[in-house]
């Protein structure tokens, strides 16, 4: 299970040609740098970075050989010892702004972190939500 642009595999066999080979083929060098591994039960996660260069076509963009970072949280579950269960995220966004491409068109909040656009408020309905509203401001 996965975000968007991920998909859904099942079965190792899945996952290797449809998720890890065509990975390999955009990407080389890769170094993976793990910001944390938790354990709790039968569930384990991982979340960090992979250091990869863009060397093959990813989603669509042709190699820039640029050096990128690949942000992820992986989930497994984990029973008898076997992998039963996996849940990845992966921030493509934050892949594809790094090679050029704006999936936001500029949209993204972080316009309002830079203080250039002014982020929306919910509509004042009536005087119940104006004075909820006011609180929040």
């Amino acid at each position: 299970m996965g975000n968007t642009g991920c998909g859904t595999k099942t079965g190792l066999k899945a996952f290797q040609d449809n998720w890890q080979r065509p990975f390999q083929a955009a990407f080389s060098d890769k170094v993976c740098v793990d910001a944390a591994r938790l354990y709790m039960g039968e569930w384990a996660a991982a979340f960090g970075r992979q250091e990869a260069t863009h060397s093959g076509t990813f989603m669509g963009v042709a190699p820039t050989g640029k050096r990128i970072n690949i942000r992820y949280m992986d989930f497994w579950k984990v029973e008898d010892g076997k992998i039963t269960d996996n849940w990845v995220m992966v921030d493509f966004p934050h892949v594809l702004v790094q090679l050029g491409i704006d999936v936001f068109d500029g949209e993204g909040w972080e316009a309002f972190d830079r203080g250039e656009k002014m982020p929306p408020r919910p509509n004042d309905r009536n005087t119940a939500s104006r004075e909820g509203a006011t609180q929040w401001r």
